[in-house]
């Protein structure tokens, strides 16, 4: 049984170069056959580069999804890679890990890797893509996957379209797992497959709760029957309010929630009722 190829891409504003480094090292140090990888600059420049490394520049910020689709473009490999520009492999296994996943299942579409803090060694609840989180280092089929670390096969990749262009950051990748999963693939949670990245929060960025909403109702919109909709989107309203007691937070959350009912989402392509169905036996059906 071949080997398939494997390419990565990584997203970078430029601003990290340190960091930036280390993932490309963690990459150059993958047992078994070279990795194919592609810089995309999002709207920046990046020297220094390492032998091999081929760069993209884009002329603006893009945004994740856009910037991540451009850099796949670039690439030949039968598995594409996406990794953020502050996290790395730690453990010089996991290509041929992922390798040999993805050569022993035909119907795998996505593995998602398990992100780990380096300093503490945890992995946070929300980089565990379950409902019901339970042990990180159990590993399981799933309905989404962490962008920032996952592998998904190009023939995947390219039949569900990619990433949505405009999102720019939040649920993309859940808008492409919806997509997966509707034309057959599987997706997978593989806790044995290790990327270091420093425990954070999304919120830690300005636009996080405008983005959050305005994509919960698009990724809505675009992907799902339409009795489900209203369905899911209510049930986000009530957890969204539930859990966040910052008004200044809300409001923005609501102002992006009503942007998103106002503004075009993108072609609409609802997944079958075959699909929910399983996603339900999976355990996380699409109302949550």
């Amino acid at each position: 049984m071949s080997s398939p190829s494997l390419s990565c891409v990584v997203i970078t504003m430029g601003d990290r170069p340190a960091e930036l480094g280390r993932a490309l090292q963690s990459l150059h140090d993958q047992d078994g056959d070279p990795i194919e990888v592609v810089v995309v600059g999002n709207g920046s420049d990046v020297s220094d580069l390492p032998p091999g490394v081929r760069f993209l520049r884009l002329p603006e910020n893009v945004g994740i999804p856009a910037g991540r689709n451009a850099g796949a473009a670039e690439t030949t490999g039968d598995l594409l890679l996406f990794l953020d520009d502050d996290g790395w492999l730690s453990q010089r296994g996991t290509a041929e890990r992922i390798r040999a996943a993805f050569a022993g299942d035909p119907r795998l579409g996505v593995v998602s890797l398990r992100i780990v803090d380096p300093d503490t060694g945890e992995t946070q609840r929300r980089h565990v893509p379950r409902l019901r989180v339970g042990d990180p280092l159990r590993s399981s089929a799933v309905t989404t996957f962490l962008g920032g670390a996952s592998v998904v096969r190009r023939q995947a990749f390219e039949q569900a379209g990619g990433l949505p262009d405009a999102f720019f950051f939040a649920h993309e990748e859940t808008d492409l797992a919806w997509r997966v999963l509707d034309h057959g693939w599987d997706i997978r949670y593989d806790a044995g497959a290790v990327m270091c990245h420093p425990a954070t929060s999304p919120a830690r960025h300005d636009v996080y709760f405008r983005l959050n909403a305005r994509n919960r109702v698009w990724l809505a919109r675009r992907n799902l029957p339409l009795p489900l909709v209203p369905l899911y989107l209510g049930v986000w309203v009530l957890l969204t309010v539930a859990r966040n007691r910052d008004a200044h937070a809300l409001r923005t959350w609501c102002r992006g929630f009503l942007e998103g009912w106002r503004t075009e989402p993108g072609p609409r392509r609802p997944i079958g009722w075959g699909t929910v169905w399983r996603m339900t036996r999976l355990g996380r059906p699409p109302v949550i």
